[in-house]
């Protein structure tokens, strides 16, 4: 995607959230040659040593002054400020003033947080126009979100640590409130370039994939049930709902999927795959990997080795 930069694969503590969190200390100044390097190339749009990773990352800055750097803009962070880059933004960051620096890093994969009750408001966090480094005006401007998403950072963190029973919700549900701050407090609309009446018009079809996950789903026919030719419903669903019509389907069916895993003890792997629509055990198991980063066997084994330690 970008030959020029590294990308990180991210590995998670636990992959049914999606997500790293992790505290990061340090004494190591950046050089005057690197910060000065660093500076020339993004003024002139050159970002090789940059890095990128599907997941979106949140910075939280907990002593010292960090430097971040992503293509639209440098932001000077100190104790107490957020940062956001989205996914597969590329993006570096820089010690840049002397003494202890200690920094929390959040990296989650928002696709694994889209189900049918919150696809409403995923979608604006799509990224089809923008990135989401575009909400950082909301971090530098309003002080009470800034604060509510650093005490909600620091509480996943905690949570993640502790491992306490329950701390899975507790975490999911932190992770929402983050992106709802976002949503509630976006003034300059960048998240709100989709349209609700759109939505609206594309609920027929969504509902149909929803109850036909197990059967050949057929483009022609689900775009006549919103009266659009299928270029035409091709293009609306993309704007709507923030992926394409097939990545959709795609999803949903891993998702039921998933279920499955969880409750089907004496399903075999090829029973579940033909149950939520796919024919081709082998596709099956490229758009798991896809979602999961695994196999649905690896899948599998890590549901049963938590079940043994809970």
């Amino acid at each position: 995607m970008y030959p020029e930069m590294r990308y990180e694969h991210v590995v998670y503590q636990n992959p049914f959230l999606a997500m790293r969190i992790w505290q990061i200390d340090s004494d190591k100044l950046a050089s005057e040659e690197t910060r000065r390097r660093t500076e020339q190339d993004w003024r002139q749009s050159r970002y090789s040593g940059w890095h990128y990773h599907e997941e979106v990352e949140f910075l939280l800055i907990l002593k010292g002054e960090l430097t971040a750097f992503c293509k639209e803009e440098r932001l000077l962070l100190r104790k107490g400020d957020v940062a956001l880059f989205g996914s597969s933004e590329p993006h570096t960051t820089l010690h840049t003033k002397s003494g202890s620096l200690s920094h929390i890093v959040l990296q989650i994969d928002l696709r694994k947080y889209w189900d049918p009750s919150t696809l409403g408001s995923m979608h604006h966090f799509s990224e089809v126009i923008r990135p989401l480094s575009s909400l950082n005006y909301i971090y530098q401007e309003n002080k009470e979100a800034r604060t509510q998403t650093a005490a909600l950072i620091r509480e996943i963190y905690r949570e993640m640590n502790e491992g306490r029973i329950g701390y899975e919700l507790a975490v999911s549900s932190k992770i929402k409130n983050v992106l709802l701050l976002l949503l509630r407090n976006d003034t300059r609309s960048k998240l709100h370039y989709a349209n609700d009446k759109l939505q609206e018009r594309l609920q027929p079809a969504i509902d149909y994939v929803e109850q036909h996950l197990g059967e050949r789903l057929s483009v022609s026919e689900v775009s006549s049930l919103v009266n659009m030719s299928y270029t035409h419903f091709i293009k609306t669903f993309r704007r709507g709902v923030g992926m394409s019509f097939t990545d959709f389907v795609g999803y949903r069916r891993i998702k039921k999927a998933e279920q499955r895993l969880l409750t089907g003890e004496d399903e075999s792997i090829a029973e579940v795959a033909e149950s939520v629509g796919f024919s081709n055990l082998g596709h099956f198991y490229e758009t798991f990997r896809r979602w999961n980063d695994c196999s649905p066997k690896q899948f599998k084994d890590r549901l049963r080795k938590r079940g043994e330690i809970g």
